[in-house]
Formats: structure tokens, C-alpha cells, sequence
């Protein structure tokens, strides 16, 4: 069964500290969640997103590349931006119509699915996700004191979508004739004589109302933990000091490189870049490129940590091994794990540095060069 999707991202989300449906979940917009998951069902014959209307272009910038949506600009409550979407359809009286709220991302496209199933029952006008009320509720009393308790019996918390044919929902709303609006398509729905049937819902079908919900909404995020690796060496020449992991070492040579010539850094920008499937140090930053002549290393991490972010990406930790004969590693080892830990906004105990020597074997072992090895453990959205 085919439907036709509005999805409500007119508010201003001042609760949540504005612009809630732009901001970023996972690394991707919190609208384009909603979006993504009504086209993943292979269903939907149309998508319209209703956003507030000077705000067309951040729409789509925000689902830049999905195909089958179009924008519809809201009103100034959620009842005129759902009417302002359903005027907008394409569809007929008797399509289904999958109202949803944008600020509800983790929609599951097997609950798209159950709704939809559930137009073969012809015993209801409309339906809807709904949670029971499992908590105690009290009211406030003055002065922040607890006030008298409310019985929770038979409450449920109401959650979209809510679907409905559609001449059913424009002819409830085309009736609704009080000074305030429904609160949502059930209401009105159900005072122009329709049944409504609830749904068992999903609690990771939250609505992102406060601040604190983002993280909450990024904890139940599923995903998927992946391992990277990086090596780099540079051969010694002439110098006064040495880069490694970020920190400057006294020295009676230098490690010669385009840039600062740090191993450290450049085995771990590998293998944050690996873990990512993000190609590698010398795709972002071409050795032939004269910006990067003498640069500091540190850049080219920051940039590796910032593509991990964009992606929704998550730094568990790393684990760095320097191979050489001198310098003496150990009596800056601290030094490096701290400044590690500041560049890539980790705790102490999730950076590591190690140093081993290859017992004056090979190209370290002659003092011909260094080398170093890094691990990375980070996690994605799946």
C-alpha cells in the first residue's frame, strides 16, 4: 500500500533552543531522519515537508540528494502547517496520508509499515502510535512544593505518524470550529464523529522538545564500532628538535617531511581516516600541495576528527606506538598523551603512547629513521 507523507518542521523549537529540525543528529539534520525513513519503505508516492516559510533553501540544503519531497511553508501553529501540507498533495480523497512530526527522528520504517497495514481493517477512521503513561503523576503545587496526585489510568502519550485517509482528516479539520487549534490530527479527527485507534508505540520515537533530549536521541542511535590502522616514517637528517605526537623534543636531528614531519600524528590521522573508509593522510593533504609545506600535523588530525563528526561519528580511543632507537620516548610519553587527549577531545585513559625499539635491527634500528604505528577505535550511526 502506496501513501502520501507530510512531515511538520515549521516550529521554531524554542524549547529545545531553536531551530530544532536543522540542528544535527547523528550527522545528519534531525528533519532528513524523517524524510529518509518514509523512502525507505518504498511507499511513499509523494513527500511534502512543511518548514517555516523563509526557510525553503535550508530545506534543501538539509535533504540535499533525496529524492520525492517538496516543500510547503507552515503556519503560524502546527493545525495551519498540517493544513498547508495536506493542500499541498497530489493524492486523491481515499490516499492514505502518514502525518508525522519532524522533531520524532527515530522513526523505524517497520512502524511506517504497521500503519499501514492497518487500512486493511476498515474498523477505524484513523490511527495512531501512543505509549501508555507508566510513570506517577503529580501536579505542582505553589512554591515548587508537590502538589495532589493524578491518576495515570488509561493515559497514553501520544506520538505521530498518524494516518488517515485523507478526505477524512481535511473534512475533520475543515470542521473545527473552535478559537483554539487541535493539538493533533486525532482531536479534531475524533470531534468531526471519527474513531481513532491507537497503536502501541515505540519510546525511541521521542519528540526532541529540550536540549537534553538531543543527547538522549543520540544514545539510542544504533551503531556500528569500527577499528582503523595508520603507519608512517620519516628518515632522519639534519636538525635541533624533533615533532612527535604533537609535542616538540630537544634532539640532535629532525625528521625530514613536507610538513612538520610528524609520524605520530600522521600514523593516527591514518587511522582515524581508515576507520572511517576515508582514504588517507596524502588524499586530504597531497604532499605536492605547497600549503602544506612545513605545516603543523596537528591540522591534518583536527580535519580527520572533523570529517568523524560530521558523519555522526564517535572517538572511543587510540593507541599510538613509536619505533626508534633515540629519542628516549618515555620522559615525554605523558606530555603526548595530554596534548592527544586535548586535540581530540578524549579522556586521559582513552589515549595511549607507546614506545619500543627493534633492538638495533632495520632502518630504526641503524638510526636511519623513525616509524610509528596507530590504532583507532571509533563508532558510527549504523
Amino acid at each position: 500500500m502506496e501513501f502520501s507523507g507530510i512531515i511538520v518542521a515549521a516550529g521554531s523549537g524554542s524549547r529545545a533552543g531553536g531551530d530544532k529540525q536543522w540542528r544535527r543528529l547523528g550527522g545528519k539534520p534531525v528533519v532528513r531522519w524523517s524524510v529518509e525513513a518514509m523512502l525507505a519503505t518504498g511507499r511513499a508516492r509523494e513527500i511534502v515537508v512543511v518548514v517555516p516559510a523563509d526557510e525553503v533553501a535550508r530545506a534543501e540544503s538539509a535533504l540535499q540528494g533525496l529524492p520525492g519531497w517538496r516543500p510547503a511553508a507552515g503556519g503560524e501553529t502546527r493545525a495551519d502547517s498540517v493544513r498547508a501540507g495536506l493542500s499541498s498533495l497530489r493524492c486523491g480523497p481515499e490516499a492514505v496520508v502518514l502525518i508525522h512530526d519532524a522533531a520524532r527522528p527515530l522513526l523505524d520504517t517497520q512502524l511506517i509499515h504497521g500503519m499501514l497495514a492497518e487500512f486493511l481493517r476498515p474498523d477505524a477512521d484513523g490511527f495512531a502510535y501512543a505509549l501508555p503513561v507508566a510513570d506517577s503523576l503529580r501536579r505542582a503545587g505553589e512554591g515548587g512544593r508537590l502538589g495532589d496526585p493524578v491518576d495515570r489510568a488509561g493515559l497514553w502519550r501520544m506520538q505521530t505518524p498518524q494516518g488517515f485517509l485523507r478526505r477524512t482528516v481535511e473534512a475533520a479539520y475543515a470542521a473545527w470550529s473552535d478559537a483554539e487549534p487541535p493539538t493533533d490530527e486525532t482531536v479534531a479527527v475524533q470531534r468531526a464523529g471519527g474513531v481513532v485507534r491507537l497503536l502501541a508505540g515505540d519510546p525511541r520515537l521521542m519528540k526532541l522538545t529540550f536540549p537534553e533530549d538531543f543527547a538522549m536521541a543520540e544514545a539510542l542511535l544504533p551503531r556500528r564500532t569500527r577499528v582503523g590502522q595508520g603507519f608512517d616514517a620519516h628518515r632522519w637528517g639534519p636538525g635541533a628538535s624533533v615533532w612527535l605526537c604533537g609535542v616538540e623534543i630537544a634532539h640532535d636531528q629532525a625528521l625530514i617531511g613536507h610538513s612538520d614531519a610528524d609520524a605520530g600524528l600522521h600514523a593516527l590521522t591514518d587511522a582515524l581516516l581508515g576507520a572511517m573508509g576515508d582514504g588517507d593522510i596524502g588524499d586530504h593533504f597531497p604532499p605536492t600541495d605547497p600549503r602544506w609545506k612545513g605545516a603543523s600535523s596537528d591540522r591534518f588530525l583536527v580535519h580527520a576528527v572533523e570529517r568523524l563528526q560530521a558523519r555522526g561519528g564517535r572517538l572511543v580511543n587510540v593507541d599510538v606506538t613509536l619505533i626508534c632507537e633515540r629519542p628516549k620516548v618515555k620522559p615525554h610519553r605523558q606530555a603526548m598523551r595530554q596534548r592527544l587527549a586535548g586535540l581530540l577531545s578524549l579522556p586521559l585513559d582513552a589515549v595511549s603512547v607507546k614506545a619500543t625499539t627493534t633492538e638495533a635491527m632495520g632502518f630504526t634500528g641503524r638510526g636511519e629513521g623513525l616509524a610509528a604505528q596507530a590504532i583507532a577505535t571509533i563508532d558510527l550511526p549504523a
